[in-house]
């Protein structure tokens, strides 16, 4: 088994669907079905409650109510949207609509579900919400080994490496740079090692990956 693989074994195994719902009875119920399912279960009331026992770094999703005393289910969606620590989200309710799921849906929820809801769709909602975060999480771990791996590059292989993933050719870097082809190309080559780059294709993809989270590499 890959490495990768059992990153993801250990990261389901900790993984948890965390229950909000101002409905007793029905958090129990969930609660009941999903461990049965070989879930881990943490419920709560309301809103505030989850905030209150929320902790930075915790794995799972959210199964939530859209109508509770305190914030809606929208609203809590909302506030955490932009959180990196924001686990997906998927609505159970006896309230939706139309414009509900459509704002939900716009705010990132994996599904919307209404009560009564039967158990193979809430559990294919489930894995499908925390194969989303264990997605997110690897996908986070990547880019924080190539900020490693860029923070590895000396400035003039910095330059080369900005250079390429700009697609420029060697001898348009070497001209920018006041050095001569040959160099670039043992810079070249020592970016690829550092960068861990199998190819071209590998190095373009972790500097677009650096940029999408917000990482300048120029």
């Amino acid at each position: 088994m890959t490495t990768c693989a059992v990153e993801t074994l250990k990261e389901e195994a900790a993984s948890t669907v965390h229950v909000v719902d101002d409905d007793e009875s029905l958090r129990v119920a969930v609660t009941r079905l999903l461990r049965a399912a070989g879930f881990q279960v943490q419920s709560y009331a309301s809103a505030g409650e989850y905030l209150l026992r929320r902790k930075p770094g915790m794995n799972g999703c959210l199964l939530l109510d859209m109508r509770m005393p305190g914030p809606s289910g929208l609203e809590l969606q909302a506030a955490l949207q932009n959180d990196r620590d924001a686990l997906p989200v998927v609505f159970l309710t006896a309230h939706g609509d139309i414009p509900m799921s459509v704002q939900a849906m716009k705010q990132g929820a994996v599904d919307f579900l209404t009560k009564p809801v039967e158990r193979t769709a809430l559990l294919h909602a489930i894995k499908g919400a925390l194969a989303k975060q264990t997605d997110e999480s690897q996908s986070r771990r990547s880019v924080e080994e190539y900020r490693a791996r860029l923070r590895s590059l000396t400035d003039r292989e910095h330059q080369v490496f900005v250079g390429v993933v700009s697609g420029k050719l060697n001898k348009q870097i070497a001209a920018e740079l006041g050095t001569v082809e040959r160099t670039v190309k043992a810079h070249r080559a020592q970016v690829m090692t550092k960068m861990q780059a199998a190819s071209l294709a590998d190095l373009v993809h972790m500097a677009d990956a650096l940029r999408a989270a917000g990482c300048t590499i120029e």
